[in-house]
């Protein structure tokens, strides 16, 4: 059996990059990392050139990606939340499995799960509920495909504020917009994966309950 993670983070060894390892890790079974960003990959036309063929008529790698997908028995897609809504090329890799849909339901049954970082704490009510927003993106697209969903993980990531080296003079700032006036790049800090015992523990989670549900079949 193999599982297939895909990461839609461009950023090298990332918190989502390293929480979809950690997961796969778990799952004690084959494993296979993609990292999106080093694959050509556009968005979904809605052309329906796939009907017949269960083949995307875009010839880059989403080709190759939707194959691998395929060949996989379980999918774990992780992404980040620009602008408090799925990354896209994240968004663009799951429009491009579209094609294993027509007559056959190439990726029903097998299980599956979502990681998502996000920067916007989960607590504040006057903020979008980004975190939300990834998982659901994922989850949805699974539960249409007749995937079986079975579970989530969440990690506090970084605004680029933080790294940009004006966080804490720009007037357009997302450490302030997020954190409060008075946060800093001091005070807010740079989250790591590692140092969040409730996303470690979902992750190894996530990839029990794959091999688990794996296992069951």
């Amino acid at each position: 059996m193999k599982v297939l993670g895909v990461s839609g983070s461009p950023i090298k060894n990332s918190n989502t990059d390293r929480a979809l390892k950690h997961a796969l890790e778990s799952t004690g079974l084959e494993t296979e990392f993609v990292k999106l960003a080093d694959y050509s990959i556009a968005a979904c036309k809605a052309c329906l050139g796939c009907v017949k063929t269960n083949r995307c008529v875009i010839e880059d790698d989403g080709i190759l990606l939707a194959e691998k997908a395929r060949a996989a028995d379980a999918l774990i897609i992780a992404g980040f939340t620009p602008y408090s809504s799925l990354d896209s090329r994240t968004k663009a890799f799951i429009e491009r499995l579209y094609p294993l849909r027509h007559t056959h339901g190439y990726m029903a049954g097998k299980p599956g799960g979502a990681i998502i970082t996000c920067a916007v704490p989960g607590d504040n009510d006057m903020l979008p509920p980004a975190c939300d927003y990834g998982v659901n993106a994922i989850k949805f697209y699974m539960m249409e495909e007749g995937m079986d969903f079975v579970g989530e993980v969440r990690v506090k990531g970084n605004v680029p504020c933080i790294k940009c080296g004006h966080g804490d003079d720009c007037a357009m700032s997302g450490i302030t917009m997020l954190y409060g006036r008075e946060a800093t790049v001091a005070s807010v800090g740079v989250g790591a994966f590692e140092e969040q015992p409730e996303s470690v523990a979902a992750a190894v989670e996530l990839g029990r309950n794959i091999a688990r549900t794996l296992q069951a079949k």
